[in-house]
């Protein structure tokens, strides 16, 4: 459909019949118009009327079959003409399909002139010959529907009644997909076979319920003559599995009174009942269920039809095979149950109607927990569900699914965290959530999200403010690496009690010291955890180029929470290297002041899972300012 501009900002409407209009007009003055409408267009650019004009005219008929046949493939590029480069495109091409000649015969078929026919035939025309394509006038006619000439062409030539085109089509196929009852009646009354297949194996009656056109009658007019219901296209799938696809209750009752099998598998191993539930198609699911489908059938993969319809959130599907006792506990190939999948999906009336149905064992044996997959998907109305439901809430990743990751995660809390969702992190600590059961502490992760809620939740649930990463050892908590480009982190974590000591711990000392390690051994992120171990100090972590800059103020906070310590010659290197802080270097001098050192001794007994709780203490208002170093007199 074109557009014709009537007035400014207004447009017409106009069929392709109207493009007569402008037949007026010479070649040269078409052309004149299209350069103008095409300048217009790349300063404009298309309109929205001119872009879906554009793309409907090359996309692909509704109604498409493969016998159409195309005079010229869509020109490259069509998209993107203008609406009057559009209009002579097809003014020139219907010029030159006037200029084209025309077969008489398809002509005589066209307008269903039987007499010109006859008087080709007794002109001693030849009628039972194909065209490149396969294509006879019987062919012909079954195509456009002309019964009188369908029928003069099977008198004169009888044999060709069942012979195909090159793409193994039959008349009776090409009649049945075009709709033509008359001539699909007329040609089975004549003795057409009418399980006669194309190149895919499609049937006349596979192909007449797979039509989007509803073809009701074709069907029932074909299974009159004996059509097989049962014949599988080249996917395996047979006319039920089309009916039910469509949800053509109609269709199916005929193909399953005539024999059809309500439990044919496809090449996958699908049923029309696994369809019916995949593509939620819930009146052809009560069919097939009343007809004695297997409600608990599975594909290849095992998947059950119950678990494809918690995949496609079909709820009503799901209701209704629960109701029809649908076991929630067939797992598909990877052990996943269709409560796994729901909340993977975050449906939570899914998820609570299988709740009561799902066997903890076998969520068990699956390696998984619907935890996991719940919170991995940030769906928390799921994750506060299955916690109400009392699922293990440090149920941990089985090895290998586990390994599926290079963090090595294992508990549903490290999912959380990773996502930053401190909701989720919250509810599944208040729940019981272990904060120190993975390879990588989650406390790591949150460090270095930069989360300073997540981190005190971990904290204050007992996360391990010194954690380690054991397959990556450092000689100093890995708390402090993740934080030490962000001081005010830092300072957080030993107010709380994190151990620096060990940060002034080198095993070189005041002698050389080797190479810093290369850039992509360094932890600059969460580490993979399939590298070789080797223990890493805390100057060579400092030596790294984006932290160096950083060395003065990092040990500067550092010396604030240790003893006497000695500062290794590469941090002296460091220090060194920026004449402000010389100051800090004067600071790790011995002795440290008495005042420091009675503060740390202090806090060492009340202990770091205390320290957070200092306000609560009955200790004086002063002391308390001293031991958070709020007061430096």
């Amino acid at each position: 459909m074109a557009m014709e501009i009537s007035a400014p900002g207004t447009q017409r409407a106009i069929g392709n019949e109207e493009y007569s209009l402008y037949s007026s007009l010479s070649e040269e003055e078409l052309v004149q118009m299209a350069i103008e409408q095409s300048l217009a267009d790349k300063t404009r650019g298309p309109t929205t009327t001119e872009a879906s004009l554009s793309a409907r005219a090359n996309r692909q008929p509704a109604h498409f079959y493969p016998w159409t046949r195309s005079t010229a493939p869509p020109e490259s590029g069509s998209a993107h003409l203008g609406l009057f480069q559009g209009v002579m495109q097809k003014y020139n091409r219907n010029k030159a399909s006037q200029l084209a000649p025309v077969d008489p015969v398809l002509k005589a078929i066209k307008e269903d002139d039987e007499e010109a026919l006859k008087a080709m035939m007794k002109a001693g025309r030849n009628l039972a010959e194909a065209n490149k394509e396969g294509w006879l006038p019987l062919h012909e006619a079954a195509y456009y529907g002309q019964l009188s000439c369908l029928k003069a062409l099977h008198r004169a030539y009888p044999a060709t009644i069942d012979q195909r085109t090159l793409q193994e089509e039959t008349a009776l196929y090409l009649a049945t997909c075009r709709g033509h009852l008359d001539c699909l009646q007329s040609l089975l009354q004549a003795g057409a076979e009418p399980d006669i297949s194309n190149k895919s194996r499609e049937t006349p009656l596979y192909k007449g319920t797979a039509c989007e056109r509803k073809n009701v009658e074709a069907v029932r007019i074909l299974v009159q003559y004996n059509a097989d219901t049962n014949h599988r296209c080249n996917r395996g799938w047979t006319a039920l599995h089309e009916s039910v696809s469509r949800n053509d209750l109609e269709v199916m009752e005929i193909l399953v009174s005539s024999g059809a099998k309500v439990e044919s598998k496809n090449a996958y191993g699908i049923t029309p009942l696994f369809v019916a539930a995949q593509s939620g198609q819930l009146e052809a699911l009560r069919f097939l269920a009343k007809h004695g489908a297997d409600i608990n059938t599975q594909a290849s993969d095992s998947a059950s039809a119950l678990f494809e319809a918690c995949k496609n959130e079909h709820q009503l599907v799901v209701e209704f095979l629960l109701s029809q006792g649908a076991d929630a506990n067939k797992a598909n190939k990877d052990g996943m149950l269709p409560l796994h999948v729901a909340s993977k999906k975050g449906n939570y009336r899914i998820v609570q109607m299988l709740l009561p149905v799902t066997s903890r064992t076998r969520v068990r044996r699956s390696g998984i927990s619907p935890l996991h997959l719940a919170a991995e998907r940030n769906h928390d109305h799921v994750l506060e569900a299955l916690l109400g439901a009392r699922f293990d809430v440090n149920a941990p990743l089985a090895p290998e699914r586990s390994r599926l990751y290079e963090d090595r995660r294992s508990s549903a809390l490290y999912f959380a965290v990773v996502n930053n969702n401190a909701y989720a992190a919250e509810l599944l600590l208040q729940a019981g959530a272990d904060p120190n059961c993975d390879v990588i502490s989650p406390l790591l992760v949150a460090i270095r999200h930069g989360s300073l809620r997540i981190m005190q939740l971990l904290l204050d649930h007992g996360a391990n403010i010194d954690a380690y990463i054991a397959t990556h050892p450092t000689s100093f908590p890995a708390t402090i690496m993740f934080s030490m480009k962000y001081l005010s982190l830092l300072k957080f974590l030993m107010d709380l009690g994190c151990d620096g000591e060990p940060c002034f711990s080198c095993t070189y000392g005041n002698g050389p010291h080797p190479p810093a390690p290369p850039p992509s051994s360094r932890f600059n992120d969460v580490p993979a955890c399939d590298k070789a171990p080797c223990v890493v100090q805390f100057c060579e972590i400092l030596s790294a180029p984006e932290v160096s800059r950083w060395a003065g103020p990092i040990i500067d906070v550092l010396l604030d929470y240790v003893g006497n310590v000695q500062l290794c010659a590469r941090l002296k290197e460091h220090i060194d290297s920026y004449e402000d802080w010389a100051v800090i270097k004067e600071k790790a001098e011995p002795p440290r002041p008495l005042a420091h050192l009675c503060r740390l001794q202090v806090r060492k007994a009340i202990g770091k899972y205390r320290l957070k709780l200092l306000d609560t203490l009955p200790l004086p208002g002063r002391l308390i300012r001293y031991l958070k170093y709020e007061n430096t007199q």
